[in-house]
């Protein structure tokens, strides 16, 4: 029979282009880093394509991507450290007047946010944007980088994909028992490490969007009394690349007073959303009045105000994010 290498590829495409989100999403998932997720799903479609011509169609395509995909996570996460954020290192601060401990590059690999925009799905149904944003949130996200591989992956495909004891089995090469028992210590350890899943806002609530304005202006006004009205009294503020992170709203208030909101006109902030949550991407002005990438910062929206307040501090995040790599005139 004749090959035909260019209608291969675009039955090829025409079959798999339309998993790519959800791949990504899974991916990052597995990674806990947005560029990581995105090399992963670059490596699964390399391997996908190069066994195409053998896919013997016993399982959907979907299925058979996942299975790729997941073994590209497993292998590349097998020789690398988790991604964490500051809490997860230690517990919160006790000195409020000293600096931060900044982290040299290296020291700590972080867990990055994902705009939402590259997650979302394309259909127009509102439950499924929903569960898109719960098994994308940043607390779950930290939670699962501190599972064994395996048992995260075992995971998501149950509980996030819906995947079959069965199907999961056979993406991961292994017994439905297996699945069976790596779910349950997985669920327990997630259960370990956020006991008290508490109610948050749909970004597109307009409590949460209140609340971020009100970060935002107090900010962009450096006034540290509207971050009173924003805070919970039990709030946490975390920010990469720094060891520690505070607890309660006057010690929060305090370090970003001190440390951090210099005068008017020092930061702009444009709103944004990440894992389900309010954001914002940040630009600091510099000498020259321009106003350059500083990062994101994402808020945990509660109906009683924000609870935890997570700076991620790398300005390729704010072009990741689909802003201008800078502002002049702002």
């Amino acid at each position: 029979m004749t090959s035909h290498p260019q209608a291969d590829r675009d039955r090829f495409t025409a079959e798999t282009r339309q998993f790519r989100r959800e791949l990504l999403a899974h991916c990052y998932r597995m990674a806990g880093s947005a560029q990581d997720a995105e090399d992963l799903v670059q490596e699964t479609y390399l391997r996908a394509w190069r066994a195409y011509a053998g896919f013997e169609r016993r399982s959907s395509v979907r299925s058979w991507l996942y299975k790729i995909a997941t073994n590209v996570c497993l292998t590349a996460l097998e020789p690398r450290s988790i991604h964490v954020l500051p809490s997860g290192l230690s517990g919160p601060c006790d000195a409020v007047d000293r600096p931060p401990n900044l982290l040299g590059p290296g020291e700590v690999s972080w867990l990055e946010p994902i705009p939402e925009a590259w997650l979302t799905p394309t259909a127009d149904d509102p439950a499924a944007v929903v569960i898109a944003r719960e098994s994308l949130r940043l607390a779950l996200i930290a939670g699962l980088q501190h599972l064994p591989a395996r048992q995260r992956a075992i995971l998501v495909l149950r509980e996030v994909l819906a995947f079959s004891a069965a199907e999961t089995a056979e993406i991961l090469d292994t017994t439905t028992a297996a699945v069976k028992s790596g779910l349950q210590r997985a669920r327990s350890r997630l259960n370990d490490l956020d006991p008290n899943r508490e109610t948050l806002l749909e970004p597109t609530d307009p409590r949460a969007r209140a609340l971020l304005d009100g970060y935002i202006a107090a900010f962009e006004h450096s006034d540290a009394r509207m971050l009173e009205q924003v805070l919970r009294a039990d709030a946490t503020l975390e920010a990469t690349p720094f060891a520690d992170w505070q607890s309660g709203r006057r010690s929060c208030i305090h370090m970003l007073a001190t440390y951090v909101l210099g005068a008017p006109g020092d930061w702009r902030m444009l709103p944004t959303t990440a894992n389900g949550h309010p954001a914002a991407v940040v630009y600091r002005r510099c000498t020259d009045g321009s106003l350059r990438p500083d990062g994101v910062v994402v808020l945990i929206a509660t109906p009683t105000g924000v609870s935890r307040v997570l700076k991620f501090h790398d300005p390729a995040l704010v072009t990741t994010f689909g802003f201008p790599a800078a502002i002049r005139g702002g």
